[in-house]
């Protein structure tokens, strides 16, 4: 009988345990950790995944062009990336769907250290360097098209995540990538003058800077309907920064 009570116990435990487990749940990022992931990082840190039920792993990517293909071959669940890139990924016939939005508004700019470097048309010529295929080729092009000369004028260098230290190397003339309120401000604390050209002052339609991708199978799953009621509550908790003060916090390195 006291054995029969105790592995009725124990059973009961188990299933109790299983049942209050939070479903785990990973997002890719798109970059290294930085201020526009501040929604993700606030809901973790008040607990809005865990009040979701949610056991959320938030991974910065090896290299910014996986976190989509990652979703695409269910190694993830949700992943962070830029809205322009999601037509790209429709015409290469991958299943994703938008679900949410990050940053509602361009970040994307083009940033040079020389001063002859004014307008996108100075850059004919010059070395670019860029780190996610497609959209950033794409922009450039839009930009030098509006400006007169001929995107193939323009060599373009895959630099993956280090556009400011290839800049400050001198390895390239330019980078296209760098956010106005990230690269751009972490250039001028090192005592630099940045030319910021802001993209969609220069023929690129305003767009949606950061949304989330799902698997096209996975859109109706109760998870991201909870992620992203989370996420909002993050949001709901952020006051609103000034420039400054997001400018002073730099995309890092994991374990920077």
């Amino acid at each position: 009988m006291k054995k029969s009570l105790f592995a009725g116990a124990t059973l009961t435990a188990l299933f109790s345990g299983h049942a209050l487990a939070n479903e785990p749940l990973t997002l890719v990022l798109d970059w290294y950790i930085n201020p526009d992931h501040a929604p993700i990082m606030v809901a973790e840190q008040i607990g809005a995944f865990k009040a979701q039920g949610l056991d959320v792993r938030i991974v910065p990517p090896s290299d910014p062009a996986l976190p989509p293909r990652m979703v695409a071959a269910r190694q993830a669940d949700l992943a962070i990336t830029y809205q322009p890139q999601v037509h790209f990924f429709a015409d290469e016939g991958l299943p994703l769907v938008r679900v949410g939005t990050l940053i509602n508004s361009p970040l994307n700019t083009v940033i040079a250290l020389d001063k002859q470097i004014k307008t996108p048309a100075d850059l004919q010529g010059k070395k670019v360097g860029y780190s996610v295929s497609g959209i950033e080729q794409a922009t450039l092009a839009t930009m030098a098209q509006h400006a007169g000369i001929d995107p193939a004028s323009i060599k373009l260098v895959n630099v993956n995540f280090q556009l400011t230290s290839a800049l400050l190397a001198g390895q390239v003339d330019a980078v296209i990538g760098g956010y106005r309120n990230i690269e751009a401000q972490e250039l001028k604390l090192q005592g630099k003058t940045p030319v910021v050209m802001n993209v969609e002052d220069y023929g690129v339609p305003a767009y949606d800077e950061l949304v989330i991708v799902a698997h096209r199978d996975a859109i109706h799953e109760a998870k991201i309907r909870k992620f992203l009621t989370a996420l909002q509550a993050g949001v709901g908790y952020l006051p609103r920064p000034s420039a400054e003060e997001l400018g002073g916090v730099r995309r890092r390195p994991p374990g920077a």
